[in-house]
Order: C-alpha cells, then sequence, then structure tokens
C-alpha cells in the first residue's frame, strides 16, 4: 500500500512538470505576439509611406485645414484624423459608407447602430467575419474622430461630421 506522503509527491512532480509545460507554451506564445506586433508596426509603416507615382501626403502643421479630395483616397489609404474642413470624400469608400449611414437619421434612428446594424444596411451577410470588419472600421473612425461610440459596440455621428450623401 503506497504512503499518502509518496502520493503526494507523485502529484507534485506531475503538478511542476505540467507547470514547466505550460511555461514554456506561455514563452512560445509570447514570442508569436511580439513577432505579430513588429509585422502590425512594419505594415502600418509602409501603408503610411506614399505610393510609387503618388506625391507624399502634407505635413501636418498648425496652419489653417487643408481640406482633402477623395482623388488620395485609394485602397489601403489610412484613415485621416477628422478635423475642420474635411468631409467623407477624403475616405476610402467602404468608410464613406459606414460614416454616411450612422449619419442618416431614417437609417439610424438618432439612436447609433450596433455593427450587425451597420453591416446589414452596407449589404453585407450578417455572419461574424463580416461584422468583424465593419467593427474593426467603425472603431477606427472614432479614433479618428469621425464616430462616436456612446455605448460599447453602438455607433453614432459626432455633430458636424457626418456625411449623409
Amino acid at each position: 500500500m503506497p504512503s499518502v506522503m509518496g502520493l503526494l509527491e507523485e502529484r507534485e512532480r506531475a503538478v511542476r512538470r505540467k507547470v514547466e509545460a505550460l511555461l514554456a507554451e506561455l514563452r512560445n506564445a509570447e514570442a508569436m505576439l511580439e513577432r505579430v506586433v513588429v509585422a502590425r508596426e512594419k505594415v502600418d509603416q509602409v501603408l503610411a509611406e506614399p505610393r510609387c507615382g503618388q506625391a507624399a501626403p502634407p505635413a501636418v502643421t498648425g496652419g489653417p485645414p487643408v481640406p482633402g479630395s477623395a482623388a488620395g483616397a485609394v485602397p489601403g489609404s489610412v484613415v485621416p484624423v477628422w478635423r475642420d474642413g474635411l468631409d467623407p470624400s477624403v475616405l476610402v469608400r467602404d468608410y464613406q459608407r459606414i460614416v454616411n449611414i450612422v449619419a442618416d437619421p431614417a437609417r439610424s434612428g438618432g439612436e447609433g447602430m450596433d455593427c450587425r446594424q451597420l453591416a446589414a444596411a452596407l449589404g453585407l451577410a450578417p455572419v461574424p467575419a463580416k461584422v468583424e470588419g465593419v467593427r474593426v472600421k467603425s472603431k477606427r473612425l472614432v479614433a479618428r474622430g469621425w464616430l462616436a461610440e456612446d455605448r460599447p459596440g453602438t455607433f453614432s455621428a459626432v455633430a458636424g461630421r457626418g456625411g449623409g450623401s
């Protein structure tokens, strides 16, 4: 008959092995996360650079704002931070559509819209992948000052910044 102390020591060794395995897995996941973060930063840098044949974007200065034009908005463009004089036409078409839909009181009802409602209004299937894409774009528009997020996941127009076209 095994002793109680012997059983406890055996269990302790098994748990220690499991902890070591989990720590190794954690180190691998942290290394992978670091690689993804670096890759994302590199992609952000590349997307911020001017494309071949295009002029470099004007430097942001303390001077008066310069209204943008839709000619510079190409897929992959960085969403500009909203400032006086900018309208949704400076955004890429997908972002313009989101801003215009949220700004339309007939669609949003003045209460804001969640991502499923936005996806449906955009004509997208209400599947998780499409809804998540709309969520990411909407969050980016909030971060850049184009939309407001009064409640988590509910997006509304900011007064004076809406589209409505």
